[in-house]
């Protein structure tokens, strides 16, 4: 065989794959912030809840600390939603699904598990209870990420409540400072419906700049809340109500759209 003669070389007719791009980009930053987030909400809620116990205070935390670490998680899911919309425009990393669940998990499962714990405390009543609820959202949150992960893409809805919006319910049950028992039946059912088969439509195109500017009314009103401005309490209160309702009701609505649609096929 002379050397250029490769008819007795065997040839390979499998494509070699190209390997993940391990390199952090833009949306990872983006993921990062939204971890950083939720740790920050932890970091003010422990603080708070340490100076608040070694004072000998009763009643609530500081409304500028809940403030505080509500808006933190609000920003934490303002970031969630923008840094899939950035990968999808500018390109994304291998890492940044595992990136995304690992930040979502501090954010949105441990971040709004203590926050209930902490009221819960406060609040009195057996100390078991909120732990108990707080693990089940923490539980349920890690579930309905990693089910997520398994599921194919380019669904329009999600199966089960959206981590960011599970955690939005439960801060908004803290503020809303139902008696314990409410409270402690309202998180597990918000833990119930993240595991659900209830359908809830993804922010895709408009959806999500208006999911944005909700995330932005929320964080002004949570200053203005904090800060004790006129009115703050009402809107606050208003809104939280609101976020409920809209949590709950919305897979109904899913169903009632989709069997209209069926009908008029």
């Amino acid at each position: 065989m002379t050397p250029t003669d490769t008819s007795l070389v065997p040839q390979s007719t499998e494509v070699t794959e190209q390997a993940p791009r391990l390199r952090l980009g833009i949306a990872d930053y983006l993921t990062l912030g939204n971890a950083l987030c939720g740790f920050l909400a932890v970091w003010a809620l422990a603080t708070a809840q340490s100076a608040h116990l070694a004072s000998g205070l009763t009643g609530s935390l500081p409304r500028a600390t809940m403030a505080t670490a509500i808006g933190l998680m609000m920003v934490a899911a303002a970031l969630d939603v923008l840094d899939g919309r950035v990968a999808r425009k500018w390109g994304g990393s291998g890492m940044g699904a595992e990136l995304d669940n690992l930040a979502d998990v501090i954010s949105f499962g441990v971040a709004p598990a203590f926050f209930f714990v902490v009221w819960g405390t406060i609040a009195g009543g057996p100390g078991f209870l909120p732990v108990v609820a707080a693990g089940a959202v923490l539980l349920s949150t890690i579930v309905r990420l990693a089910r997520f992960s398994c599921q194919a893409p380019g669904s329009d809805y999600f199966t089960g409540l959206p981590s960011p919006f599970g955690a939005m319910a439960v801060v908004t049950i803290v503020v809303l400072d139902p008696p314990l028992l409410v409270g402690v039946s309202a998180v597990l059912l918000v833990a119930w419906l993240m595991v659900s088969r209830m359908e809830y439509p993804k922010p895709k195109g408009r959806k999500a700049y208006v999911v944005l500017g909700l995330l932005a009314t929320g964080v002004v009103l949570m200053i203005a809340w904090g800060l004790g401005l006129p009115a703050g309490d009402l809107l606050i209160y208003l809104m939280s109500a609101l976020v409920l309702v809209f949590i709950v009701t919305l897979p109904f609505y899913v169903i009632a759209t989709r069997r209209d649609a069926a009908r008029a096929e």
